[in-house]
């Protein structure tokens, strides 16, 4: 057996990891702030609710109070947001007297906390990345060399997106980049502003290598391609995935990340630009994403697998299934209606793209509690994170 596993965030990608785990025998505890779906499962044996992870006075004393009850010291924690991972991460050594991480500690995890580094680094690195800029006031705007469209986008994402409920903003030429940048840095520290290139048709063309490491050397992985997300051009969120093999992801993700020294769990984002054939880097998310639970499907249950490399087990990597598809009913169906209407797609491709094997993002026949959970959350759901 061994020890037991905390999720922190219960929405439904912490679902996907306490299924992932339980299945394999782990009693996994849920942890979060406000209600949550996780709760409801039949693989959830205990929920607590949590001071805001923003908190982080708070919610540290929360975990260390936490580690005092029976069975709860040395479990494995799982972070399901940005937040989470800053938190733990920067109380690293604190909580790894009570808990096993599969979180780095900060000094690894700033360069993918920041993609102000990231982009620096994966440069330095040889890695393609978007044309990017990096103008440290508003008089510097007028020295980049980019083609428009280009985005404007934050280093650290939550301030930005909490103000904004955009993660970019578009600008189509010099006039709408300079006014877009006067409102982005009346939000965030201009140090923080990043200019990109808007590489065509973001939302069809979006991939991610997702790998769990140690010390920078690849345990298992898996690729695929995100197919649509909401909204189509910046989503804030994947809804509808497929396992693909694409082999120039590894090269580039494996590179980066053994630069770093990272250990854990891991999805390297990618996207493909069709002007010079080329997959180019967007970011590192170091925690549980939402269509993980896709790889359980396609035969490599990352979380399992992060769980036995947090605790130094040996741990047997798998070729994934291809073709395995992911999809969270209640956001892809209304994207897909858009996609429709727009003329992007037809009824009938729509439907043709859920044949196959699938893996549902919160339904489950031998747990179901937690999609009906989720239809009678909705309006609350709406109400904290909106569509």
């Amino acid at each position: 057996m061994g020890p037991g596993a905390i999720v922190i965030g219960g929405h439904f990608q912490g679902l996907g990891a306490v299924r992932a785990l339980a299945r394999q025998g782990i009693d996994v505890v849920v942890i979060d702030k406000e209600h949550c779906i996780s709760r409801f499962s039949r693989y959830c044996s205990r929920f607590y609710k949590s001071p805001d992870v923003l908190d982080h006075k708070k919610i540290y004393k929360f975990l260390e109070s936490l580690s005092n009850i029976k069975g709860m010291k040395g479990r494995v924690i799982f972070p399901t947001d940005d937040e989470t991972v800053h938190f733990l991460s920067t109380y690293h050594t604190r909580l790894s007297d009570k808990y096993r991480l599969i979180t780095p500690d900060w000094t690894i995890v700033k360069n993918v906390y920041n993609k102000k580094l990231s982009y620096k680094l994966a440069s330095k690195l040889d890695i393609p990345i978007p044309a990017s800029f990096f103008p440290g006031n508003f008089e510097e705007l007028g020295n980049h060399n980019l083609r428009y469209p280009v985005i404007i986008k934050p280093a650290v994402m939550r301030p930005f997106f909490k103000v904004t409920g955009k993660k970019v903003f578009k600008a189509v030429n010099e006039s709408e980049l300079r006014k877009a940048y006067k409102l982005a840095a009346t939000i965030i520290d201009p140090e923080e502003i990043i200019i990109q290139e808007q590489i065509p048709e973001p939302g069809k063309n979006l991939y991610s290598y997702c790998p769990v490491m140690d010390r920078g050397r690849v345990l298992a992985s898996i690729t695929a391609q995100r197919l649509r997300q909401h909204p189509m051009d910046f989503g804030r969120a994947t809804t509808f995935a497929e396992t693909k093999i694409v082999k120039e992801l590894e090269p580039y993700a494996v590179r980066f990340l053994k630069a770093i020294d990272y250990s854990g769990l891991a999805e390297v984002e990618f996207i493909y630009d069709i002007r010079d054939n080329a997959y180019k880097f967007l970011e590192v998310n170091p925690r549980i994403w939402g269509w993980h639970s896709i790889a359980s499907g396609a035969g490599v249950n990352l979380p399992y697998l992060a769980y036995k490399q947090a605790l130094g087990r040996y741990v047997r990597a798998h070729q994934f299934k291809t073709g395995i598809k992911w999809f969270r009913v209640i956001t892809d169906v209304p994207v897909g209606a858009v996609e429709i209407i727009k003329g992007n797609m037809t009824v009938k491709d729509f439907i043709n793209s859920y044949r196959g094997r699938k893996e549902f993002a919160v339904f489950s026949w031998n747990d179901p509690i937690p999609f009906f959970g989720e239809l009678l959350l909705l309006p609350y759901l709406y109400k904290v994170r909106g569509f």
